[in-house]
């Protein structure tokens, strides 16, 4: 049986809001606009939850998702202010060009770094965070975007986690689109 897609934006929202993923900045509990970036989150979950495709890259960056609230979003693209994010272009320019309805996450949904740089979550760090994917991936197709999300969802498959996926190996355009359309490579247990 096929599990719903369907989110309870509200709760997830308020359930991201409270969690400690290592050390990470949770920018939806932390910092000035932290209100801003639950509602948009909870918006775009609500208007996106019933997507069948699900986009997943490695964590929130810092001129990205921490800004904005929304995975691979930039608040350039929201509001033609503040930063853009190179991922967050390539990967809604792409959606756009293919005419694909996607929701979009990360591994690590809350910043790794600092507020002027990223780096790799942990592994300490993606474990605390998977409850997080393991609720937005039910019953969607998965595209890992990026080698830290391919062997993210590759190890979860090893160890039971229900999925099918395509993944890139990369974040240009070119690598996006060819794994969107490329046929999904089952991940373990489909």
């Amino acid at each position: 049986m096929r599990q719903s897609r369907s989110v309870e934006a509200e709760a997830f929202v308020a359930r991201l809001t409270s969690a400690r993923i290592g050390e990470t900045f949770n920018f939806y509990r932390c910092g000035r606009g932290a209100a801003v970036r639950r509602r948009r989150l909870r918006h775009y979950l609500e208007a996106r939850g019933g997507s069948e495709l699900l986009l997943v890259g490695e964590a929130a960056g810092y001129r990205g998702t921490r800004v904005s609230g929304i995975p691979f979003t930039s608040e350039r693209q929201l509001t033609g202010q503040g930063p853009a994010e190179a991922s967050a272009t390539i990967v809604q320019r792409t959606l756009a060009e293919l005419g694909l309805d996607a929701l979009c996450w990360n591994v690590v949904p809350t910043h790794p770094g600092t507020v002027s740089s990223n780096r790799r979550p942990t592994q300490m760090e993606v474990k605390a965070a998977r409850s997080f994917l393991a609720e937005i991936a039910a019953g969607r197709r998965i595209v890992a975007v990026g080698r830290q999300a391919r062997c993210t969802l590759t190890d979860a498959a090893n160890k039971g986690f229900k999925m099918r996926a395509k993944t890139s190996s990369g974040g240009t355009a070119t690598q996006i689109r060819k794994t969107l359309t490329a046929q999904p490579v089952a991940l373990g247990i489909t």
